[in-house]
């Protein structure tokens, strides 16, 4: 039987992602969207601002989807930039959406969260589950205040709440949107270009990061998986790959030699400290067979075969199609 979702925040790196696979899986009006930016060329698009609770409603009982996915929120880098408006805008959606499905408006509501909700005191290497979460960020408190929330909603009145903590994401599909992790998307822009990068991070920060694949399945092998086997419900440790900008740069130079990067950390590198530079996601792995697919130089491959396409239209094969 088709399970019918609402995206809300369809527009972003993971959203757009997500809104494909679940079409493809059941079927283009079983999915609809919504984001604050008009797409006017997809049929089941509203636009929709979520902090107004009296529309999201709306369209709630309009639709009566089985299945909500909230991705709209304001990442790590713009929120420290507009700290109240971020904190404004990604709780009060938030609980818009929660209060919504105390009144049995739908069923399953997806919430993401993020490695931001780790801080200075968090344990770095192979972060555990349940850990010390001291974030110094706007972006990580919001989402630390949210997986408080969505486990406090879910032991109050039975909500079916799931949620992954994202490492940063690489996808090639959309335009970095103001996160911490977005360096490593944009060296492959860079690199592709034959221009130097200049890296807003030190290069030895390791990082956790996922290929876009693997957090859309992650997100939708989380989402089937059944309730009573699940353990955590704030948001599940999901790892794929760590690595330093260093270490990126050197894997792209293998397709691409004459790859400069240059090294110049700013305020981002401040975040960046306070995260882990790996994650141990025993709880995904053993609750619903979690396994990530991609490593550093599938991820690699995958970025620079696809943004060929999209700067060299008319190139038949990537050059270096073995590493040099």
């Amino acid at each position: 039987m088709p399970v019918k979702s609402l995206i809300i925040g369809s527009g972003g790196q993971i959203g757009s992602e997500l809104t494909k696979a679940l079409r493809e899986k059941y079927g283009m009006e079983n999915v609809v969207i919504t984001d604050i930016v008009d797409n006017p060329k997809d049929a089941y698009f509203y636009r929709l601002d979520a902090t107004d609770k009296d529309k999201l409603r709306s369209l709630i009982e309009h639709e009566r989807p089985d299945h909500v996915y909230l991705m709209a929120a304001i990442l790590s880098a713009k929120a420290e930039q507009f700290p109240l408006r971020a904190w404004n805008i990604n709780m009060d959606i938030l609980f818009n959406v929660l209060e919504l499905q105390t009144q049995g408006l739908f069923k399953r509501l997806f919430w993401p969260s993020s490695i931001a909700v780790f801080g200075p005191h968090t344990p770095k290497e192979h972060t555990p589950q349940y850990t010390v979460t001291d974030p110094n960020t706007v972006y990580g408190i919001s989402k630390l205040a949210g997986e408080r929330w969505v486990e406090y909603y879910h032991q109050r009145h039975g909500s079916d709440i799931r949620g992954i903590r994202y490492p940063g994401v690489l996808s090639w599909k959309v335009q970095p949107g103001g996160g911490t992790t977005d360096y490593a998307v944009e060296m492959f822009h860079y690199a592709l270009r034959g221009e130097p990068y200049v890296c807003y991070l030190e290069p030895d920060q390791a990082l956790p990061m996922i290929y876009i694949d693997d957090a859309i399945r992650a997100t939708l092998e989380l989402m089937e998986a059944p309730g009573n086997r699940l353990r955590v419900r704030s948001a599940y440790n999901v790892a794929g790959v760590s690595f330093t900008p260093r270490e990126l740069a050197q894997a792209i130079r293998r397709y691409i030699p004459d790859f400069k990067v240059e090294y110049k950390p700013d305020f981002r590198q401040r975040i960046a400290a306070s995260w882990p530079r790996s994650i141990d996601d025993t709880y995904a792995r053993e609750d619903w067979g979690w396994q990530h697919r991609f490593d550093l130089d599938a991820m690699v491959r995958e970025m620079l075969t696809n943004l060929r396409r999209h700067y060299y239209p008319d190139a038949t094969l990537f050059p270096g199609a073995e590493p040099t």
